[in-house]
């Protein structure tokens, strides 16, 4: 173990607090250091954030620049027998429907037994097609076997089994006071989509009303399952004209529309296709609200509040007074379209401070033209300068956002000067270290030096009073008895 030092104990100086000083003067370049990064850092996140903003503008004005969003149409029904949707192919139009007949599953059921009975061992074939009358024609589908075991043959067991077959139709078991009964149906609607079950069982007649033969269904009711519902197609018209589907869903029977058939109608069912004005009027806001987020953000970061004389963290910065200029150049430039060339033709109206207001009656105006106010935004005439203002600011986005755009030099390059700031503190954090253990040597050894110093001059200062001490009392009172100190004996003599 090293000796225990505490410097200043000795001497009385505080070594620490001199040198703890020392080093705080020479950390005065770390400070600044910090306080300039911290600035940078702030800059680069604003930067950031300009850049997600501008992003999202870019965003808003392709949507108003693609036709797409332009053709975007809504649909409505005059009755709740028919829900109906419309996707991005639909055409507006006007159609009548009349629902006659709602498609349909085939369903049958078997004869009531006990609760919790056996049905009986074998195996059932299930097999899917269509039925007219009591001929039944296969699918082509491969038929699905189902064994059922000995012991394992209750309705609940045979349902469990079939299902999990997966043979194109559920089981369930119904419960009554008369019993069970075995329910099979398609798992399709249709014409199509019927099943016919024979069964193997295993007591060997496969036509009685025992054993697993009770769950067999092949167009008449032998003693098997009886049909409860036959599989049918839907049944309607559209305009006048007669179709049938297998499904009560109809997609793309109209392009673009799908319709949801619940129940049959009695009179006419009136279906209207028209342009999603709602939407479009959203899109419009959605871009007017993105630009007013950028402009919002650049304005503070770049004003000066007279009340508190500060400066915005960008106040100065030529790349971000270049960008706010040139967004609010593009609000005010015009397009190579008609009737209207000018955002503010539309109601889109720039305010002081850089901001966009929507005037809405104004814009409902322009929605009467559908297609003018589609080329204010989409018009595409090769010239940056005149195209429309969707592409503008879609160009513009993309142009600022991109490797070698503006805002990427501008990131990149504070984000350098991030990393040299870093490097410039590391580097006088070495030298401020080097210095501070200079120091504290330098003082500790003037401590020990100060220390060796307190301690002679104290010897001295005793020395000097005993002296004096010894001074006032001369000469001194003869000795009663030999005095055997020789420096005594010659100053006695020498008296």
């Amino acid at each position: 173990m090293g000796p225990i030092s505490s410097p200043g104990i000795g001497s009385g100086l505080d070594v620490q607090s001199i040198v703890s000083q020392l080093v705080s003067i020479e950390r005065a370049p770390i400070r600044q250091l910090q306080t300039q990064a911290n600035t940078l850092q702030t800059r680069l996140s604003l930067y950031g954030t300009i850049k997600s903003q501008i992003a999202a503008l870019g965003d808003a004005a392709s949507r108003l620049s693609s036709s797409a969003s332009w053709g975007q149409v809504t649909a409505n029904s005059s009755s709740p027998a028919v829900n109906v949707t419309a996707g991005a192919n639909a055409i507006a139009g006007n159609y009548t429907l009349e629902v006659q007949q709602l498609a349909r599953a085939q369903s049958t059921v078997s004869q009531a037994v006990p609760q919790g009975a056996g049905i009986g061992s074998g195996t059932l074939t299930i097999e899917l097609g269509s039925w007219s009358g009591s001929t039944f024609t296969g699918s082509g589908a491969t038929a699905i076997d189902v064994d059922i075991l000995p012991g394992e043959d209750t309705l609940a067991e045979v349902a469990a089994r079939i299902n999990a077959a997966d043979a194109g139709v559920s089981a369930s078991v119904l419960r009554d006071a008369s019993g069970e009964r075995l329910m099979i149906q398609s798992r399709e609607t249709g014409e199509t989509s019927g099943f016919r079950i024979s069964a193997n069982d295993d007591d060997g007649n496969d036509g009685d009303a025992a054993g697993l033969s009770r769950l067999a269904y092949d167009g008449v009711s032998a003693g098997g399952s009886t049909l409860a519902q036959s599989a049918l197609n839907a049944q309607l018209t559209i305009n006048g004209v007669a179709l049938s589907t297998a499904s009560n869903r109809l997609q793309d029977t109209l392009p673009g529309l799908t319709m949801q058939l619940t129940q049959t109608t009695s009179q006419p069912v009136l279906v209207s296709v028209t342009t999603d004005s709602e939407s479009i009027r959203n899109d419009i806001q959605a871009f007017v609200d993105a630009y007013n987020t950028v402009n919002t953000t650049l304005s503070n970061a770049l004003k000066y509040d007279e009340a508190t004389r500060q400066g915005g963290p960008l106040q100065g910065d030529s790349t971000a007074t270049g960008l706010q200029n040139a967004l609010r150049g593009m609000m005010r430039s015009i397009t190579d379209s008609a009737p209207f060339t000018r955002l503010v033709d539309v109601g889109i109206e720039l305010q002081s401070g850089g901001a966009l207001a929507i005037d809405a009656s104004k814009l409902d105006a322009a929605m009467a033209d559908l297609g003018g106010l589609q080329d204010l935004f989409s018009a595409n005439t090769g010239n940056p300068l005149t195209q429309g203002f969707g592409l503008k600011l879609r160009d513009f986005a993309d142009g600022v956002n991109n490797i070698g755009g503006s805002l990427s030099n501008r990131s990149e390059a504070l984000q350098s000067a991030l990393e040299r700031n870093s490097r410039d503190q590391e580097r006088l954090e070495e030298r401020v270290g080097r210095s501070e253990r200079r120091l504290l040597a330098q003082y500790t050894a003037l401590d020990t030096k100060l220390a060796g110093l307190n301690g002679l001059s104290a010897f001295v200062n005793q020395q000097v009073t005993l002296w004096n001490r010894s001074s006032g009392n001369w000469p001194p009172p003869a000795p009663t008895r030999p005095c055997l100190d020789p420096c005594r004996q010659g100053l006695f003599l020498g008296a």
